[in-house]
């Protein structure tokens, strides 16, 4: 497996990160220490540290413990099955 690929597949082929709720999420910051790949980062928005996805591609395909980590549900990946179709597609092409 080459580095930056999922099963033969380019890492930034596959569109699987979280995305925030930001009406939701109250900067408590779980999310960033929960995630040890260096997917968040805090940044000031609006007066207040909040996690931003900085690194989308280093989310491991598949990880979705921080939506569980987030107690207001303000974290979602894409569905599970949807991206192993995307993938599935990817490798036989």
């Amino acid at each position: 497996m080459t580095k930056g690929a999922f099963h033969g597949i380019q890492r930034e082929k596959i569109p699987w990160f979280p995305t925030i709720d930001y009406d939701k999420c109250v900067g408590c910051g779980r999310c960033v220490e929960y995630c040890h790949f260096d997917v968040y980062c805090l940044q000031e928005k609006n007066g207040k540290k909040m996690p931003v996805v900085e690194k989308p591609n280093n989310c491991i395909v598949y990880c979705n413990g921080c939506d569980a980590i987030c107690a207001l549900g303000a974290i979602k990946h894409p569905s599970k099955l949807e991206t192993g179709r995307l993938i599935s597609n990817l490798r036989n092409k």
